[in-house]
């Protein structure tokens, strides 16, 4: 963002406020991660394998099992079988389609699941603390008392995050469970800069190593803010008609498809889910040894096969979210209303049809785009050796969520009419208007 940018925002109080509510409300969420669950040695406790991934979503939380540990996991987890539970329960389903009160109902639903989902997990997190699974010795007194206590400490922390994303959506800028996600990847450059500098000054990465590794992290960059902002525009003409003594209608304009209308969503619910195998097979010991085998061969994180899910998964949640953003009836009916027509298409199922068309094709393209950017740098990490510690996956989350922020900051000047603050200045947002 330019100087002339941050002049603007300065200029609009309401903005400021948005801004700084939220800087607190992200602050309030990092001081979290750092207070330590109560029983529990921070130093004794090691991540690894999938469990490095569900550090990055709670921002470090784990390896320190604060009381944040669980992260915003349980509400994306909450939040994945609610909108599942939509296609299959009739009354989910109208809900969705009766507006703002509906929505209302689905986000008390999530609230309870997540709530249901936190105790489950936190429960499983305790007992596989008590057996080993994150390192020996973690526990000072392992028995009941701990079990109760760590599911009530991080069961309220997952509701506090919960509580926190929704303030800053409500109240700040941006959309705040994304934020949350951003912050906590954020918040490892520092360690990851001083892991490459280590690695230069000890001489295992080779002189053009580090330039190399800045290029292909500029051009992972490149790749992302290109296929956000890319969009397929499909023209729409309105016919002319007289209202009074006026003729209106009569121009041409456009209605924008996304390469990518999903966003983030698919690589993070696809994370949540291929995380919840390896989660359960660690913290219990009842599982059968072959089954136990199966996940360690097969689901175990970076290996082909967990690859292979994670790229199906990203594919499915692109075109279900989708699904869910875009309905091509609604649109067809909204563009027969308002007297509009596609020129060469008949209105109504016609224009349905080749709208839903359209949409499947750009969002192919887009789920492929998103396996690509998430697989691609862990493939590369995992065998070649890369010490590429921002994998493709969060890379994208920052980018996105970056480039979401930006536009809604950009909205919410151009709401104010400051259209003169504007003047020779652009805030380039994900759909790059």
């Amino acid at each position: 963002m330019n100087p002339g940018g941050i002049a603007n925002i300065a200029r609009v109080p309401e903005l400021n406020r948005r801004i700084l509510f939220t800087f607190g409300m992200l602050a309030i969420y990092r001081l979290g991660c750092a207070i330590p669950t109560p029983g529990v040695d921070p130093t004794q406790i090691s991540t690894d394998g999938v469990f490095q991934l569900f550090n990055m979503f709670s921002g470090g939380a784990l390896e320190r099992l604060s009381i944040f540990a669980l992260g915003i996991m349980p509400y994306i987890s909450s939040s994945i079988i609610l909108q599942l539970l939509t296609i299959v329960v009739p009354r989910l389903e109208e809900l969705k389609k009766e507006g703002e009160e509906g929505r209302r109902v689905i986000t008390r639903y999530t609230r309870y699941g997540t709530v249901i989902l936190s105790i489950l997990q936190g429960f499983m997190l305790a007992v596989g603390l008590e057996g080993g699974a994150l390192g020996n010795n973690a526990v000072f007194e392992p028995g009941w008392s701990f079990r109760i206590m760590t599911v009530i400490t991080l069961t309220a922390g997952t509701a506090f995050i919960m509580w926190l994303g929704e303030q800053i959506t409500e109240r700040g800028i941006g959309n705040g469970i994304s934020l949350v996600i951003f912050a906590g990847i954020v918040t490892a450059i520092p360690s990851a800069l001083s892991a490459v500098y280590e690695l230069v000054r000890t001489e295992q990465l080779p002189p053009l190593g580090l330039p190399l590794l800045a290029m292909f992290m500029a051009a992972v960059i490149a790749v992302i803010v290109y296929f956000e902002r890319a969009q397929r525009r499909i023209p729409i003409q309105y016919a002319r008609r007289v209202v009074g003594r006026q003729q209106v209608g009569g121009q041409t304009t456009y209605f924008p498809l996304r390469l990518n209308s999903a966003g983030v969503i698919p690589p993070i619910f696809a994370s949540a889910l291929l995380s919840l195998p390896y989660q359960i097979s660690t913290y219990t010991t009842q599982i059968p040894p072959g089954i136990r085998d199966f996940i360690d061969d097969y689901l175990s994180f970076q290996s082909v096969p967990y690859n292979l899910a994670y790229i199906g998964l990203i594919v499915f949640f692109a075109y279900f979210y989708t699904g869910i953003m875009i309905n091509p009836d609604d649109v067809a009916e909204n563009i027969k209303k308002g007297g509009g027509y596609i020129p060469g298409i008949r209105p109504g199922k016609n224009t349905a049809t080749y709208i839903e068309d359209r949409l499947n094709r750009i969002t192919l393209i887009g789920a492929l785009y998103l396996a690509g950017v998430c697989v691609l740098p862990q493939i590369m990490i995992s065998q070649f050796g890369i010490p590429f510690y921002f994998g493709g996956t969060a890379l994208l989350i920052c980018v996105g969520v970056a480039m979401d922020t930006v536009g809604q900051v950009e909205a919410h000047l151009v709401s104010r009419n400051y259209d003169t603050l504007m003047q020779g200045v652009r805030i380039r947002g994900r759909s790059g208007r």
